[in-house]
């Protein structure tokens, strides 16, 4: 295997004159998808613009992106593990970065650093355009760390009849619920926290979930945030099984398809978060040229 130089993990916008850079930064990083995916929404929209990857030093996010901006970066995506990070940086942040508690999105804007959260956008989009129907249905969302926070606002905000969040820690879903707690009323949602083994008790589960949705970091490991006793209590042939893992058939997408349900990983919200703050960056007037879904299509087939 080739050793990845420093050069393929630091983008520095001096060396493109002329063209707007972007870049997205994590540590790792050069699995990263992202560059192939904003390389074809600029193809399919007529944009001049190179997107590269960047990897800050444990520690050094700050200062890696404060110089990216001052040599004439345009904007960033921040993944793991710099989205607090992110979110602190960030001058002025939109209600739904607020509200997520993290920031994936930068862009620099009369010499301020705005932040914003796409992801939420891009699972509710997914979800609908596989034609799951959420407004009215039971969701179960397994996890209460940064990835659930990050979805829990757009989830709500489709009006599903209850929303279940599980949890080893009772104490950090609760936590959760109470964050947002004043949405779910005011979409009159019923939002509520169990831990994890409260699925095994099919007694406390009032009826099977329409959709579930892992938003653990189980599935990169192989293993599943639930118990097979937990899996035939909460998946039925009618349910969905969402993980955000992609790339692979999880060990939760392998318990709900041996139930019948149907499943997906998590590749479509990814490229449907990238979808969003592409148009951050480069304006809504892109909205009718990028075409998400075959972007989505090549990679599935690459």
């Amino acid at each position: 295997m080739s050793q990845v130089t420093s050069a393929q993990v630091h983008t520095d916008p001096t060396q493109f004159p002329g063209t707007d850079v972007y870049a997205v930064a994590g540590n790792p990083i050069t699995h990263s998808k992202s560059p192939a995916i904003h390389k074809r929404f600029s193809e399919q929209s007529n944009q001049k613009m190179h997107y590269g990857l960047l990897q800050p030093e444990l520690g050094e996010f700050k200062t890696t992106t404060q110089a990216f901006f001052a040599a004439g970066g345009k904007g960033m995506n921040v993944t793991v593990p710099f989205k607090l990070d992110a979110q602190a940086l960030a001058d002025v942040l939109t209600p739904r970065a607020q509200l997520a508690g993290a920031v994936n999105t930068l862009h620099i804007q009369e010499g301020k650093i705005f932040g914003d959260n796409t992801d939420g956008a891009g699972l509710v989009r997914d979800l609908l355009a596989q034609g799951i129907q959420i407004q009215g249905s039971r969701i179960l969302l397994l996890g209460a760390g940064g990835a659930s926070r990050g979805v829990l606002g757009p989830l709500l905000e489709q009006s599903p009849a209850e929303l279940v969040i599980a949890n080893r820690s009772n104490a950090k879903a609760e936590e959760l619920v109470r964050l947002f707690s004043d949405l779910a009323v005011s979409l009159d949602v019923v939002l509520q926290a169990v831990t994890l083994g409260d699925l095994e008790d099919a007694s406390k589960i009032a009826s099977p979930f329409d959709l579930i949705i892992n938003a653990t970091a189980a599935g990169l490991s192989n293993e599943s945030p639930i118990s097979n006793t937990a899996a035939s209590n909460i998946f039925t042939p009618q349910s969905f099984a969402y993980d955000m893992v992609y790339g692979k058939v999880t060990t939760l997408m392998q318990q709900a398809l041996h139930r019948g349900a149907r499943v997906s990983d998590g590749l479509g919200m990814l490229v449907e978060q990238a979808a969003d703050a592409f148009l951050i960056w480069r304006g809504a007037q892109c909205s009718d040229a990028i075409d998400s879904r075959a972007v989505l299509a090549e990679l599935r087939t690459s």
